[in-house]
């Protein structure tokens, strides 16, 4: 049986994250086959083009992790309509140098979580417009704008009853899609 590494990038730092605790459940429903690491993107330095030559030591872990993935899985906030700029950080570090970015290839899924009765749509959408020019195959469908609200996750940090179903659903079709291009 082949084993699917996947590189998972959260972008948010807080420490309660709903999208951190998303992302740790969402591993749990996924076959034995795949294994998920969550990726450390809050020590990266501000992304600077000067540095391109000489990266900090978080940049070459970060592209070696991606580098090492059969697949990527963002879960991500929406902060202003988009993105936070931690993520937006991160991705600009893994895709530098010009011709040599990390991402390049790599099946991913987007999903994320707010408060917010649209989830995290804009986010998502903005994302999805980043990761097409990078070259990064995306799930397209089914689409998860996930509502944090009460019962999303049951008190051990699974996915509650009531998301259960969809979210299975979703990463079901993740799975498939990542093996059906990492081959």
């Amino acid at each position: 049986m082949a084993q699917y590494q996947i590189a998972v990038v959260v972008g948010s730092l807080r420490r309660d994250s709903f999208n951190r605790k998303l992302a740790t459940a969402l591993a749990k429903l996924a076959p034995a086959d795949f294994t998920f690491k969550q990726l450390p993107i809050g020590e990266l330095p501000h992304y600077n083009q000067d540095d391109d030559a000489a990266p900090a030591e978080s940049v070459k872990r970060l592209k070696a992790d991606i580098a090492a993935a059969h697949g990527l899985l963002f879960v991500t906030p929406e902060y202003n309509r988009s993105i936070p700029g931690v993520l937006k950080n991160a991705i600009d570090h893994a895709s530098r140098p010009y011709g040599q970015s990390a991402w390049k290839g790599k099946p991913a899924g987007v999903i994320g979580t707010s408060i917010g009765a649209i989830g995290t749509a804009l986010a998502q959408q903005h994302l999805r417009n980043i990761l097409a020019y990078l070259d990064v195959p995306t799930l397209g469908q089914p689409e998860a704008f996930v509502q944090a609200k009460d019962g999303l996750f049951d008190e051990a940090g699974n996915i509650g009853t009531g998301s259960l179903a969809f979210l299975q659903g979703w990463m079901d079709h993740y799975v498939a899609w990542v093996k059906k291009h990492a081959a």
